[in-house]
């Protein structure tokens, strides 16, 4: 810590970490703590009723009441006999019952009349009249019958201590004699967002405002882990206010999350909070995301301040918290499904640091490839698109392209077979075909990675895509994107499928303040430019532009500034770190930006025959073809529908 006095104002003291550990030293450390602190036995006991008991953990074993059936019942429509006297029965030699005397008529689950020991379905029975049947077979004892206890035998055990309820073993419990079962408390969960800068949801917008959005993130999956969530008021920045918060929450929960407030800034009260009350474990764990996570316990409850940044948030989460409340639930912590992948490309990692990489995964033939996604603790759409996570060891430097890893899978495999997925240039029709796919086959997933057209053809030629978004304009013979799929896949039949025509051009301020008429006034002292990243298709517009005008690049302030999609430009000439950037029309749109035209372009999409032909294909272009969908990307603005879905070429 340190402090010191400026101006005669006593300055904040300032926490930093207390320690780094690796992640399994954490866990264990913490875990030992809170067993010895009691923090972790069971939560206590409660009487629901069984039709309510759904997904709730039973504190004890249930042993059957009652047995079921409960008396000798028929097992078939029919008739209930003694099996004695259908003995010697056949074809040649059959035998006549009255009923009354040596038959009664039954229903499936009645009970058996006295003196009856078996059931013949109605099938082989030949009514013979004057209340007589004749049967050509015999029956043995107990033919078609259920038994006292068939199902379950009283004082038998239905199901054990520790027991996550599941729809059939409700229908069990019923028919065992039991109106109501005892279940474990769910785990009570307070959740205590803090920040001056967070604001309600609806709430209009000042720069500098944060809508408190991962409560409701945090709320869910302990809600998804059996736990009560209790979301508390926000709390600002303040050092006895995050206190009294953190008093009453520990009144009224089993366990505390802290978000936010849990680095090594001059607002940063959790750890402090957290050692002021009770006992502070572990600040700071040898990971990425989540490296600033706190762990300790207050009067012999778990308390734990997660991460402000959402995706830091679910790591610790996932890390820390779910293992808590399974283990006060009684049960053990489920693990993910996993399969091996191929990464697409070289990932840089830190030494010393264990990093959670969250990958798209698609299926390639006979194997499965991971595409890695945006890697910022802050981007929590990141963890929305992601299909697994890749755990990359504190002692590698990073994965190299082509290297086999092991995917902690967030879907399920069977949807990741359903998925097709798509590397190349973003547009934002991409988003919606997306969409479609989903509301009109929901069995197929559409996956999309955003790393430029020429990103889209190395794809292909590694087989790391089922197609891809391609806009290239070639700038030898002014035809787009065959030129390319004929120089960098030769051997390899491709249909190119025309998605639409678009318009491309400069983004700027509404009412464009800087008077900005073409791509020449990028060169401009005054002007700060946002671009693409490089071999994405409209980085290479924007070059030939300027090799066609005589400017370099060199002498554009920005040039070198990179967003990897079309609304991140626009977000920056939006917010004002950029005058202009290069986009297109839609995008402009979507921001209520001003727009110049500079080109029009044809965005294709490529596809190699071997997945052209498939089944999930098919089902896609059917919808690029579709009217409605023509429809609702010119509503976008900026696009020419004329050729959509159409083959460039010809099959």
């Amino acid at each position: 810590m340190w402090s010191f006095i400026e101006g005669g104002i006593r300055l904040k003291e300032r926490e930093v970490y207390l320690d780094n550990p690796a992640l399994g030293e954490a866990l264990e450390k913490y875990f030992k703590e809170l067993e010895e602190a009691g923090a972790l036995k069971p939560t206590g006991a409660e009487v629901v009723d069984v039709r309510e008991a759904l997904g709730r953990v039973t504190s004890e074993p249930v042993f059957a009441r009652i047995s079921s059936p409960h008396y000798n019942a028929a097992a078939m429509d029919g008739i209930a006999v003694s099996a004695k006297d259908t003995f010697g029965a056949s074809e040649k030699n059959p035998v006549r019952l009255k009923e009354g005397v040596n038959f009664w008529p039954v229903d499936t689950g009645d009970p058996l009349p006295s003196g009856c020991d078996a059931v013949i379905m109605i099938e082989e029975v030949h009514p013979l009249g004057g209340g007589e049947v004749e049967i050509v077979s015999p029956c043995s004892p107990w033919d078609n019958v259920r038994s006292i206890g068939e199902d379950v035998a009283a004082t038998e055990l239905i199901v054990p201590e520790n027991h996550r309820l599941r729809p059939q073993d409700l229908s069990a419990v019923l028919a065992a004699g039991h109106t109501a079962v005892k279940v474990r408390k769910k785990p009570k969960v307070a959740i205590i967002p803090t920040g001056s800068e967070l604001v309600d949801p609806g709430t209009p917008l000042k720069p500098g405002d944060i809508i408190e959005s991962n409560s409701a993130m945090l709320a869910g999956l302990v809600e998804e882990w059996g736990g009560k969530a209790i979301v508390m008021e926000k709390v600002k920045d303040d050092f006895e206010l995050i206190r009294h918060s953190v008093q009453k929450a520990v009144e009224l929960a089993d366990v505390v999350l802290i978000n936010a407030g849990s680095s090594a800034g001059t607002e940063d009260y959790t750890s402090s909070c957290i050692k002021a009350l009770g006992k502070l474990s572990v600040h700071g764990v040898a990971i990425k995301p989540g490296k600033p996570v706190v762990l300790g316990h207050i009067a012999g409850k778990p308390v734990i301040g997660v991460p402000g940044y959402p995706v830091s948030a679910y790591i610790a989460m996932e890390l820390f918290v779910k293992p808590v409340l399974y283990r006060m639930q009684g049960l053990p912590v489920p693990g993910r499904e996993k399969i091996k992948a191929r990464l697409s490309r070289r990932v840089v990692s830190s030494i010393g640091t264990l990093e959670f990489l969250r990958v798209k995964v698609g299926r390639m033939g006979g194997e499965y490839i991971a595409s890695p996604l945006s890697r910022g603790a802050g981007v929590i759409m990141s963890v929305v698109r992601a299909d697994g996570m890749v755990r990359i060891p504190e002692a590698k430097e990073g994965i190299e392209a082509g290297e086999y890893v092991e995917v902690e899978l967030l879907k399920s495999q069977e949807e990741i077979e359903n998925s097709v997925l798509m590397i190349g240039s973003h547009d934002v029709t991409i988003d919606i075909l997306a969409s479609e796919v989903k509301r009109l086959y929901p069995e197929i997933t559409l996956s999309s990675a955003h790393v430029g057209s020429m990103g889209g053809i190395m794809a292909l030629m590694r087989g790391e895509a089922h197609m891809a978004g391609i806009h290239l304009l070639d700038p030898e013979t002014g035809e787009y994107n065959v030129p390319y799929i004929k120089k960098y896949l030769p051997n390899r039949r491709v249909f190119l499928v025309n998605l639409a025509y678009r318009q491309q051009g400069l983004m700027v301020k509404k009412g464009n303040p800087k008077g900005i008429k073409g791509i020449e006034d990028l060169m401009r002292e005054d002007i700060t430019f946002v671009n693409r990243q490089k071999g994405a298709g409209t980085r290479i517009l924007l070059d030939l532009k300027l090799k066609e005008l005589g400017i370099d690049p060199g002498r554009i302030k920005g040039y070198g500034k990179e967003e990897y999609t079309h609304l991140a430009v626009a977000a920056a000439v939006a917010g004002g770190g950029a005058d202009a950037g290069l986009g297109i029309m839609a995008a402009a749109r979507a921001f209520d930006l001003d727009f110049i035209p500079v080109a029009l372009e044809r965005y294709d999409i490529a596809i190699p025959e071997e997945f052209y032909r498939t089944d999930l294909m098919q089902k896609i272009l059917k919808i690029i073809r579709s009217d409605e969908f023509k429809k609702k990307i010119e509503s976008l603005g900026g696009y020419d529908t004329s050729m959509t879905g159409e083959l460039i070429g010809g099959d």
